[in-house]
C-alpha cells in the first residue's frame, strides 16, 4: 500500500511539474498534505504556497518558505525555488513511508534530528535495514526495498542538478508496482499449483478408496444374499395416495 501511496504522490507532482497547462511548483510538500480517501487513494493538498511558472522559467526567487525537515537546503540558501526543491520535499516523504519515521525527532540523537540525513548516512553505511518500518520488511521484496531507498537518496542529493524529476521518479516507482505485482501474481499461481509429488499422493489416494468401496460392496452383497436365503418373511406395505415428499426450507 505504501508503494503505491508514494507513486500517486510522485504521479500528482509529475503531472504539477510538466503535464499542466502551466507549471506549478507546490513549494510544501510534507506528510501531512498528502490526504487519503476512503480507499487509501492519495491527493496532493494544500496549494495555499504553491506557484505557476512560464513554461521556459527555471526557478522562483522567493523568501524562503516551508517546513524544516523537508526544506531543500538548497532552496534555503539562496532562496531560489525550482521543480528539484519539490522532488527533496518528496524524497523525505518517500522516506517516512519507508521507514515510518517523522521528518525532524527531538527523541533522536543530535546526529539523527533529521530524517534526511539520519537516512542518508545509514545508506553510506549500509544499514538500511536497520531503520526500515518492519511492516514494509513483511510486505516488499528486499530488491525493491533497494530500489525505492535508492530513489530516495537520488531525491535527497544536496545538489538539486543531480536530484531526478519528477517524471523519472514517477515512472521508476510504478515499474517497481508492476514489479511487485508480477512477483506477486507469479507466487499465487506457484501456490495454486500441486507438485508432481503431491499429484501422486492424490491419485494414490483415489485409488485406494476404490479399492475400499468395492471391497465393502461386494461384502454386503454377499451378506444380503446369505440374509436373504435365510429369512424371507411376508410382508405388506401400504401405500397412501396423494402423499406429497417434497419439503421446503422453511418446513425442515
Amino acid at each position: 500500500m505504501r508503494l503505491r501511496i508514494a507513486t500517486e504522490i510522485a504521479g500528482a507532482l509529475y503531472y504539477l511539474h510538466s503535464a499542466s497547462s502551466l507549471p506549478i511548483y507546490h513549494r510544501d510538500i510534507k506528510s501531512t498534505n498528502i490526504l487519503l480517501d476512503d480507499k487509501y487513494r492519495a491527493k496532493v493538498a494544500d496549494f495555499g504556497t504553491s506557484r505557476s511558472v512560464a513554461i521556459d522559467q527555471t526557478h522562483l526567487t522567493t523568501l524562503v518558505h516551508g517546513t524544516f525537515g523537508y526544506l531543500d537546503l538548497e532552496y534555503f540558501q539562496s532562496s531560489q525555488f525550482t521543480e528539484k526543491s519539490d522532488v527533496y520535499s518528496f524524497g523525505v516523504v518517500l522516506v517516512e513511508l519507508l521507514t515510518g519515521e517523522k521528518a525532524i525527532s527531538l527523541t533522536r540523537t543530535p546526529k539523527a534530528k533529521s530524517l534526511a540525513m539520519y537516512f542518508i548516512c545509514s545508506m553510506e553505511e549500509n544499514n538500511l535495514f536497520d531503520i526500515l518500518d518492519r511492516r514494509v520488511l513483511k510486505e516488499a521484496i528486499k530488491e525493491e526495498l533497494i530500489t525505492v531507498a535508492n530513489i530516495a537518496k537520488r531525491c535527497l542529493n544536496l545538489d538539486g542538478k543531480k536530484r531526478p524529476t519528477m517524471k523519472e521518479v514517477s515512472m521508476e516507482l510504478e515499474a517497481v508496482k508492476i514489479s511487485q505485482k508480477a512477483s506477486s501474481l507469479e507466487m499465487c499461481k506457484r501456490d495454486d499449483r500441486p507438485t508432481m509429488t503431491e499429484v501422486a499422493v492424490m491419485l494414490d489416494g483415489l485409488r485406494g478408496k476404490e479399492k475400499q468401496t468395492r471391497k465393502e460392496a461386494d461384502l454386503n452383497t454377499e451378506e444380503s444374499e446369505y440374509l436373504l436365503s435365510t429369512y424371507t418373511p411376508s410382508l405388506s406395505i401400504d401405500v397412501g395416495v396423494g402423499c406429497s415428499s417434497t419439503s421446503t426450507l422453511d418446513s425442515m
